[in-house]
């Protein structure tokens, strides 16, 4: 099973491309990098998702931090979200999560994080990795290798910052009943305490963090069935779901219907631009329903596209002054909270906006204009993929383009989002439109387009 290594980290399955002889090289990578910095004390906070092999992996790579002279503050158990927010409260150098987020249960991964709590820019990523792949560890001398500290606030610490942002109080007086689907992972403690404390009556499936997957992880509609049952059987408001690593929502509404993970940040949004108007960003491959929602408050509120990728987001994000943005894939990004998807901001957004409208959640999905949107892939050699780029924006020239990441065409009915995987030989295609016809139609103009090159 081939290494994945790319600027959102390193993924590989266990016992076979991810072992803990690599994990102590990375952390050993790590920390040279970072102590080429300059600094006189090196501190890296470091956390895990639930699976089986966290531990094996976090005590390998935290080995080779210490080898090089870091200090190490070990989380333990925490949510991507979580220990992102605790590299800033530890004024650490940088920071990394044992996680492989909505993969299977036999990957695991390790993410590496700025001081900021994001991931890398890739020109950093990449002399991380030379200094894997050379092997020039800078090891430390007696005297300056330490003992790790051990953090247990990252659940609390959370918990009360997504608090913040919005009116407790106010939700507590609704007494909303809510089913919560921790899938086993990282958000099963801090999930349940969150909508505790907003006074919920909460039903916990999956809540044991044992990393041990009820379903596939991925929070899409076939793998929520047992949600969307558990919300008709309790007569519940709303059901979440979370992915492994908690940075991702979905919902599920009062009737026990998926809504879709476009409608997380969907619903964030729709409340933030009442309650703060102004502008937010969005991924390319993000619904336009966020478009929608901000023209239709009118002045100041606009939508500001990235390239794929939550560093990305938040670079335009801070860029154009935004305190709300993420990606369709459930991840909303709160500034008050961090620069980092969560999914606690996307469950307390979610709650505040049916405490104020004093709707359904399936009443507010029919206030948002409404879309079909079809993802799709196809094998394609990297030496090709520039050339199917490079065509597809000659084909479409006469239309609006945004060439940031791959090729996007906004038409009037719809956009289609063509781009090249940083990971694998293949090309996304993403359309969006009114209708089912019209967004295959669009998708199959772009595969007609790659077929000729």
């Amino acid at each position: 099973m081939p290494l994945m290594m790319s600027i959102s980290g390193v993924r590989g399955v266990i016992g076979e491309s991810m072992t803990p002889i690599l994990a102590t090289e990375l952390g050993c990578a790590f920390g040279t990098y970072l102590q080429s910095s300059g600094k006189n004390i090196i501190k890296v906070v470091v956390g895990r998702d639930t699976r089986p092999s966290g531990p094996m992996i976090q005590r390998a790579l935290v080995s080779g931090l210490l080898a090089t002279g870091c200090q190490v503050v070990e989380l333990e158990v925490g949510s991507t979200p979580g220990v992102a927010m605790m590299v800033r409260r530890h004024g650490a150098t940088g920071g990394v999560v044992i996680t492989a987020s909505h993969n299977p249960v036999i990957w695991n991964g390790i993410k590496f994080l700025t001081d900021e709590g994001l991931a890398p820019p890739p020109e950093q990523a990449s002399q991380i990795f030379e200094i894997y792949h050379n092997k020039t560890f800078k090891l430390a001398a007696i005297e300056n290798v330490h003992s790790p500290i051990h953090d247990k606030t990252t659940d609390a610490t959370h918990v009360e910052a997504a608090l913040s942002i919005g009116y407790a109080d106010q939700i507590a007086r609704k007494r909303f009943k809510v089913v919560l689907d921790s899938i086993n992972g990282a958000g099963c403690v801090e999930g349940k305490m969150l909508l505790e404390k907003l006074g919920c009556e909460v039903v916990q499936i999956n809540g044991e963090p044992t990393g041990l997957f009820a379903h596939t992880p991925e929070p899409t509609a076939e793998n929520l069935t047992g949600l969307c049952e558990a919300v008709r059987m309790h007569k519940a408001q709303i059901g979440f779901a979370q992915d492994p690593d908690a940075d991702r929502l979905a919902i599920v509404d009062e009737t026990g219907h998926y809504i879709g993970e476009e409608y997380t940040l969907a619903l964030g949004a729709k409340y933030l631009l009442k309650a703060h108007p102004g502008p937010i960003a969005a991924n390319l491959s993000t619904s336009r329903m966020v478009d929608d929602l901000a023209a239709a408050r009118g002045k100041g509120c606009r939508v500001v596209r990235s390239a794929v990728g939550e560093a990305n987001v938040v670079a335009a994000m801070k860029a154009n002054g935004c305190q709300f943005g993420g990606e369709g894939n459930g991840g909303v990004i709160d500034l008050r909270v961090g620069p980092v998807r969560d999914s606690l901001v996307g469950m307390v957004l979610t709650l505040q906006l049916l405490t104020i409208s004093g709707q359904t959640v399936s009443e507010l999905v029919k206030t948002i204009p409404s879309y079909v949107m079809i993802k799709t892939k196809f094998e394609c050699a990297s030496d090709r993929i520039a050339r199917v780029l490079e065509a597809t924006r000659k084909a479409y020239a006469n239309e609006q383009i945004n060439a940031i990441d791959g090729v996007r065409v906004d038409f009037a009915d719809g956009w289609v989002h063509v781009r090249g995987s940083n990971t694998e030989p293949i090309i996304r295609i993403i359309g969006e439109a009114k209708t089912r016809d019209r967004c295959e139609a669009m998708i199959a103009d772009v595969r007609r387009i790659a077929d000729g090159v």
